[in-house]
């Protein structure tokens, strides 16, 4: 219980400087501003969730502390696949220039961790309240978030100690996963957003 408690420690502090980093600069898209966006955008994500299926899968195949170390790279991985399907979404939908960090975070932890998000983005009606965040704040989120995130990478060790079954499972919550990502940005950007100038200043403590 030890070596794991170290274990979700240490994950937790390097998810924290990897989703840091991997906010930092918001990828490009190729994607144009589409006349039919939800037909599009879900064909994106179709596309997304099998890619993140086959790098979570192909990563659980590796058996025992071999395995463990195939961790965070494959849960980097998959978290690009998806940061480049919530800014090729946004794109689809006309938004790619008033796509900031704030929204990235939100589309990719939001199902994750919504009590931790609810003052940075806010919807109220057909409309999304965006509040900037600066880099303090976002810092705290984030290490926030990434408990939660080591939390479940926990149960992926499993998965290295009976890597056929466990591929099966990992893959497919990886693709489940990005869906999930796909299905808040759809919803994000498919309505009017707004940033407004007020900094949010409460999601230190929450």
């Amino acid at each position: 219980m030890n070596e794991i408690s170290a274990m979700h420690t240490g994950l937790s502090s390097r998810v924290t400087e990897v989703i840091l980093k991997l906010i930092s600069t918001v990828p490009k898209s190729s994607e144009h501003e589409s006349s039919t966006p939800d037909v599009r955008a879900r064909l994106l994500a179709r596309t997304a969730a099998r890619t993140s299926a086959g790098i979570s899968g192909s990563a659980a195949l590796i058996p025992g502390p071999l395995g463990i170390l195939s961790l965070l790279p494959d849960t980097v991985g998959v978290w690009r696949v998806q940061a480049q399907m919530v800014s090729d979404i946004a794109a689809t939908y006309g938004k790619t220039a008033t796509l900031t960090k704030e929204q990235m975070v939100y589309c990719l932890f939001k199902h994750t961790a919504s009590q931790l998000l609810r003052d940075v983005i806010m919807r109220s009606g057909e409309r999304f309240l965006v509040r900037p965040v600066s880099l303090r704040m976002m810092q705290s989120l984030v290490a926030k978030i990434s408990i939660k995130v080591g939390q479940r990478a926990i149960g992926k060790t499993v998965a290295r100690y009976a890597p056929v079954i466990g591929a099966l499972g990992v893959g497919g919550y990886a693709y489940y996963d990005t869906n999930k990502v796909a299905k808040t940005a759809i919803e994000l950007f498919s309505s009017e957003v707004l940033v407004t100038s007020i900094t949010s200043s409460s999601v230190i403590s929450g």
